[in-house]
């Protein structure tokens, strides 16, 4: 059986404050970051790790021939992108690695918390069974949580040919 236990801590009011503290801090040090619907996410051209070397490539050729650029591309918003990535590829791995053990710690806590809600489930089921008082009441308002599927009437069973 998994560990019922694996994150047993708390917070005072203090850190809650400092922390959030810290976010804003962070996020007024980024007013520039966007927001993006999961369609807007999806219609968007990607740079993964094969596409940073083109990227690398065609920045040079950019920068020594250009007389290639389309009229619309502007070298210096290009520039100013560049430079915007790589400042931000300095704090993202450690911001990555943060919201995954925020992630993952609040996913141990919820299961931690599910697990006592249905062995608590388990003990009432069982002690309405039983008729035990007070129990009953409890059963009918958990068990809505768990509707199953509505008993059908038995169909009578004709004999085999």
């Amino acid at each position: 059986m998994q560990d019922m236990n694996r994150v047993s801590a708390s917070m005072s009011a203090e850190d809650i404050a400092a922390i959030n503290a810290a976010i804003q801090t962070i996020q007024s040090k980024l007013p520039f970051l966007v927001g993006l619907s999961d369609a807007d996410r999806m219609a968007l051209p990607k740079m993964a790790d094969k596409s940073s070397a083109f990227h690398d490539k065609t920045a040079g050729y950019m920068a020594t021939n250009p007389e290639f650029l389309p009229g619309y591309v502007k070298t210096d918003e290009v520039g100013k992108d560049q430079g915007l990535r790589n400042q931000m590829l300095q704090f993202y791995p450690q911001f990555t690695t943060l919201f995954r053990s925020v992630e993952d710690t609040l996913m141990v806590v919820n299961s931690e918390l599910w697990m006592a809600d249905l062995a608590y489930y388990q003990n009432v089921r069982a002690a309405a069974g039983r008729g035990v008082a007070g129990s009953q009441a409890i059963y009918n308002d958990l068990r809505q949580r768990f509707p199953g599927r509505p008993s059908s009437p038995k169909q009578p069973q004709t004999p085999a040919k």
